[in-house]
């Protein structure tokens, strides 16, 4: 089962992205990424807070020390899944791994779906999105798209902090409010709530 899970309004989505001092600091300040942030090169988002824990080791990975809550329209947000493609080959989705490698060559924009990950990121039974910006989309997604930048690193400690002293309770407490975001069907992109 795939599951989009966010924090979103009416108007827009967060998303998740880690990142040095050197490419995070500057665009807090900014409100938007900015250099040395770099255009040429496909940047992934995550929706799952948890999924980006799991990916960034609770802010400890070398490169990624700064967990940054990305705020874009969800009118963006959609049009990346609009003009998504798998980055790996599905069989049954695509009429041949040709056919696959056709839709990626053109695609701005990638979709991966990963198991999602409890508090102790551990792996749960069904697969949470990410989504790798590139082309043409990376123009939109940092001059259109993103509506603010806030760094939650400290939030990412603090919970890390309850975690290690197991304290759950307080841990949960701290968790973005994430919710199942409704339904999108992308261009064959598997981004519905129930497949």
């Amino acid at each position: 089962m795939h599951e989009i899970r966010a924090v979103y309004d009416d108007q827009t989505i967060t998303v998740y992205q880690a990142y040095s001092p050197a490419i995070a600091v500057p665009a807090v300040r900014a409100g938007r990424f900015v250099p040395p942030f770099k255009r040429d090169r496909m940047t992934w988002i995550k929706p799952s807070f948890l999924w980006m824990m799991y990916r960034c080791g609770w802010a400890t990975k070398e490169g990624q020390e700064h967990v940054l809550a990305v705020t874009i329209t969800r009118a963006g947000f959609e049009w990346a899944l609009a003009h998504a493609a798998h980055s790996s080959y599905q069989r049954g989705v695509h009429a041949s791994r040709a056919d696959w490698q056709r839709e990626l060559k053109r695609a701005p924009v990638r979709v991966q779906w990963d198991p999602e990950r409890d508090l102790r990121l551990r792996e749960l039974p069904y697969r949470s999105l990410q989504l790798g910006i590139g082309g043409a989309a990376v123009p939109r997604y940092v001059d259109e798209w993103t509506t603010g930048i806030t760094d939650v690193t400290d939030r990412v400690r603090e919970i890390r902090r309850h975690l290690d002293a197991g304290d759950e309770a307080r841990a949960v407490a701290l968790l973005p409010p994430e919710r199942v975001y409704p339904e999108v069907r992308g261009r064959s992109t598997g981004c519905r709530r129930d497949s």
